[in-house]
Parts: structure tokens; sequence; C-alpha cells
């Protein structure tokens, strides 16, 4: 029915994983594997959703608060999650980061500690620090192709005095980890238990590629808490903006729509994004299950091809998301050799797992949401570049 196999050129369209790969690269015309976008057309039913708005042709000042939006949310979490939302929980932002990033100045002091596990997501460094709060790290441990949290450390870095906020991302990236609802009952209790308030950030949610489904943070939290997330990466999105969450106290509901409408002028979503989370929601679940489906058949062959090449990296397809968490310890590489020649050499570029903090050292993030063929020119690439730096 959807045929993910097609080559669409995303040359000259202002995009940033592929116009401006030198950004961060440092060169132009290297064939990305970087940032988390895929390279599909979305799903049908979102295209023709937005069709029909541009041919309405009016993009006057738009509301979030119907029941056309609400509903389609409602509906989504009760088929794909089987949980019931509180639909007056429900709060609108202009995108995941920036409601996490609001939520941290509404709930902590600067000078405060935030509290992630890490390797995080890049972003939750920059926006916990740009906002003169302290990152506190609670290392996710590797033990065989599984990641765990060691909860005694964690209890020990939630009862500091200045930490106010666990920033959790579920599933996790970049390493793909989908957290157990037992892991995710006991971090509620040890919050509880220290009063720590709990911002979970799940774009991801929607992108489960093994068995273990995913469970929203707020069907355990047991107390105050705030879950962001956006049909963004799952449709492949982004760019049309918008996102959504649940905000359990009224309270906190009340100063956030302060603060969002009143000290930063936010009221009006665009339409366009409003338009496509309703299709999706409501006619996209086809589309997305057939994707991941070939993100599933992506992520075996990568994993095929360094078996094959590379045997003593044993590695494995992660959990969730399109993003391949690669573990390159055991070839004991220098990371800044392998950049090297992967850019230079190979003319590819995938992120350096130090981008994700320094627990990241030794690993690649490829980004496998992408068709076969550009998969397959990657994969070459890497295999190449390891191989000429272990000469």
């Amino acid at each position: 029915m959807f045929n993910f196999d097609r080559t669409i050129d995303r040359r000259g369209s202002w995009c940033t994983q592929w116009d401006f790969v030198a950004d961060r690269f440092g060169h132009p015309d290297l064939l990305p594997f970087t940032i988390s976008d895929m390279d599909f057309a979305t799903a049908p039913v979102i295209i023709d959703a937005l069709q029909q708005r541009v041919t309405h042709g009016v993009f006057g000042y738009s509301r979030w608060q119907h029941d056309d939006f609400l509903g389609a949310i409602s509906q989504w979490y009760q088929q794909r999650f089987r949980l019931n939302i509180e639909q007056q929980h429900l709060v609108y932002g202009p995108s995941v980061i920036y409601m996490v990033a609001q939520m941290i100045r509404l709930w902590s002091e600067p000078g405060d500690s935030v509290l992630i596990h890490t390797p995080a997501y890049d972003a939750f460094y920059k926006t916990i620090e740009s906002n003169h709060r302290q990152v506190l790290a609670a290392p996710l441990e590797k033990q065989g192709n599984h990641w765990q949290c060691d909860m005694t450390a964690l209890e020990n870095a939630l009862k500091r005095q200045r930490c106010k906020i666990m920033l959790l991302c579920s599933p996790h990236n970049p390493t793909g980890k989908v957290w157990l609802r037992s892991e995710l009952e006991q971090m509620a209790e040890l919050c509880a238990r220290y009063q720590v308030k709990v911002i979970s950030d799940e774009i991801h949610m929607d992108m489960i590629i093994g068995d273990v489904p995913h469970t929203p943070w707020i069907s355990v939290a047991s107390q105050p808490c705030a879950l962001f997330t956006s049909a963004s990466k799952s449709f492949n999105i982004p760019a049309l903006g918008g996102a959504y969450g649940f905000i359990t106290q009224p309270d906190d509901r009340a100063r956030w729509f302060d603060a969002l409408k009143n000290a930063d002028g936010l009221s009006s979503p665009p339409v366009m994004t409003i338009a496509a989370h309703i299709a999706a929601y409501r006619q996209g679940a086809d589309w997305l299950d057939a994707l991941r489906a070939y993100l599933r058949s992506n992520l075996h062959y990568l994993a095929q091809q360094l078996q094959r090449h590379f045997p003593e990296l044993d590695w494995q397809p992660p959990q969730a998301s399109y993003l391949a968490w690669i573990d390159l310890r055991a070839l004991q590489l220098d990371d800044q050799r392998l950049q090297q020649n992967l850019i230079e050499q190979q003319k590819v570029a995938i992120m350096p797992g130090y981008t994700y903090g320094t627990e990241g050292k030794g690993f690649i993030r490829l980004n496998v949401g992408c068709p076969r063929s550009k998969l397959e020119l990657g994969v070459q690439g890497l295999i190449r570049a390891i191989n000429d730096c272990r000469r």
C-alpha cells in the first residue's frame, strides 16, 4: 500500500539534514544519516488534509481547543495505549523542547538541578544549562544488549536538596530503550518520595520497533507531572511545528497558559499542524504500522551487516525509534579519526556518540529512516571507514 523504497530528492527544500549538513560536519556534499527526521513523504491522509486546507485558501488565526483535535488525541491514546486520557489535562505548545523548557522554568529556580538519564538527547543539556539550571546525570548501564537504570544511584541523585525535576525521555533517545512499566512505577515512587516533579518527553512513543510496549508516564504517575509529545516524529512532519501534552494539576496548567499566552504571546497554533495531527490520529494508523515494519527491516539489515563484518560488536536493533545507537567500543577506534574518515573519505555524515554526552564516547547514532538504497550506501561507507581506522 505504501512505497517506502521511493527516493525523494530533498535537496533545495531548505532541508536541515541535506541542505545544511555543512553546518555541523563542515562539508556540503555528504550523504546524511543525522538528525531525527526521515526521508519519507508523510502519510497520504495527511497530505490530503493539508491540500484541503490549501484549497480552502484562508489561513487566519486558529484554535486547538475543540473536539476535532482533542477527540483525535483521545482516540489515539485509547487505540494505541489502551489509555483513557483526561481531555482537561491537555495543553498545546510550539514544540516539545519548547514545552520542556517552559516547564523547567515554571517548576524550578536558577541553580536547581534537573536529572536526566545519560547519554541524552543533546537538546536536553542545552535547554537545562541555557535556563541556568544544573544537569544532574543518571547514567544508564549497558548490560549485554539492554540498557538499565541503577535505581539505587537514581535514588541517591533524586534525594539531593536542589534536584527539583526528573526530565525523562521515553522511549529513550539515543539508546532506543523502552522503559518497562515496572521501571516507570519504581521511578514514580522515588520521585514522589523526594518531591521531584517529572517532565516526560514522549515524542518517540509511536516508534516502537521491538516487543516491549510503550507506557505513557501519566498512566503510572502518583504526583503532579507533565507529558509532552507530538505526531512530528511518527509521521515525519516536524517542519509543520506544533506539539501537545498533559499537565495534570489545574494550578500548573493555569501558570502554563499564562506563560504561553501572556508572557510569550503564543495563542494561535498553525492550522496546518492541527489538520495534520487530526488526520494522523484519525486515519494514519495503517501508514504508521507499515512504516514501522519497514524501519524494522532496515534495522535488521544494519544488524546483519555489522554482524557479518564485525561480529565482536554483537549489535542488536533498538527497542524503539529509527535511530541506531551503535556501540563500537569493542573495536577500540578513535572517535575523531572515524568521523574524519566518514566525512572526508566516505562522504557520509553520521552523528558521533559524544554529541550526547561523555557516556556516548565510542558510539555513533545512525538514522535508518530512509529508503533501503540510501541506507545501503551509508552502511557500506561506515564499514569502509571502520576498516580504514583499524589498519
